[in-house]
């Protein structure tokens, strides 16, 4: 009987979405179901919102994330044990993560940042711990995409922008933790946006980590799009596009922290937040127009 090669065995198992991934989502799935009963059904407030609000956001945002990276593992072109691995390890640390949350929302006390009893604390530092892991465990992620050669450029550099820039979404989450709470200039739990809750009087260290971990979905959506109605374009155009979009997403992610490290709420930024953004977006259309240009002056 004929045997397959090792890797034969290997390049066979490409195509799939990873498992652990896809039970994590089917898990938020049905969590995003009984967090929006509870929103409607239990009438608990905590921190200035209806208390099953936290996990029920948290879950969407963990459902997006889980089928997101399973469907870049499916596009590796060799099987990647050390992604596979990373992404047993992500799985955990969420389910650790929401575990946490959901535990504290029966008990109607908050999860992030509690250490008023010893059992808020442990319960924290556990959290805390599983966000680290899951922060590094996602950079070992970046790298085996980064390394994999995915046949399609333009896929390709989607997949790399979108977990490249969602790790800096990670990353940007760190003063949070070094201030225990989401707010800065102001106390948590006070008059913010709805459904997000994020601060209407303070800056909102929320905001950039919000913006940038949904790279992960937003940057290889744009290379789709790219692809599917912009095939007319040349791969070097679409990629470069690609760069510039990646840049710009970055740079918003960037400059949102740094506007709530400056206590200023995301809809009430100052003449020099605006002239930051604003230069962003100066840049990154420039560089499309330039982009386009070119493109056409190779079409005559």
């Amino acid at each position: 009987m004929a045997t397959l090669s090792p890797e034969t065995t290997r390049t066979s198992r490409t195509g799939s979405w990873n498992r652990p991934m896809m039970v994590l989502a089917a898990a938020m799935a049905v969590l995003v179901v009984v967090t929006t009963i509870g929103v409607l059904a239990d009438g608990r407030v905590l921190t200035g919102s209806a208390i099953w609000l936290k996990p029920f956001k948290f879950s969407v945002s963990i459902l997006l994330y889980a089928v997101a990276l399973a469907w870049m593992l499916s596009l590796l072109p060799r099987r990647s044990r050390l992604a596979e691995r990373s992404a047993l390890v992500i799985v955990l640390s969420l389910f650790i993560e929401m575990a946490v949350v959901v535990v504290q929302v029966i008990r109607g006390t908050t999860s992030h940042y509690n250490m008023s009893t010893p059992l808020n604390t442990a319960l924290w530092n556990i959290m805390f711990a599983a966000i680290i892991v899951l922060f590094f465990a996602h950079l070992l992620i970046a790298v085996a995409v980064l390394r994999a050669r995915i046949p399609d450029r333009v896929v390709r550099t989607g997949v790399a922008l979108g977990v490249g820039v969602s790790l800096v979404g990670l990353f940007v989450a760190t003063p949070m933790g070094s201030a225990n709470q989401h707010t800065v200039g102001a106390a948590d739990g006070g008059p913010g946006l709805p459904v997000v809750g994020w601060s209407t009087v303070g800056g909102d260290l929320r905001v950039g980590h919000f913006i940038g971990l949904h790279a992960l979905q937003v940057l290889p959506l744009l290379a789709w799009g790219l692809t599917r109605f912009a095939g007319r374009l040349s791969e070097r155009a679409r990629v470069r596009l690609l760069l510039l979009a990646g840049a710009g997403y970055a740079g918003i992610t960037v400059l949102t922290t740094w506007q709530a490290l400056r206590e200023q709420p995301l809809i009430r930024p100052d003449v020099v937040t605006l002239t930051a953004f604003g230069v962003l977006a100066g840049l990154v259309l420039a560089g499309v127009a330039i982009t386009l240009r070119a493109e056409a002056r190779q079409e005559l």
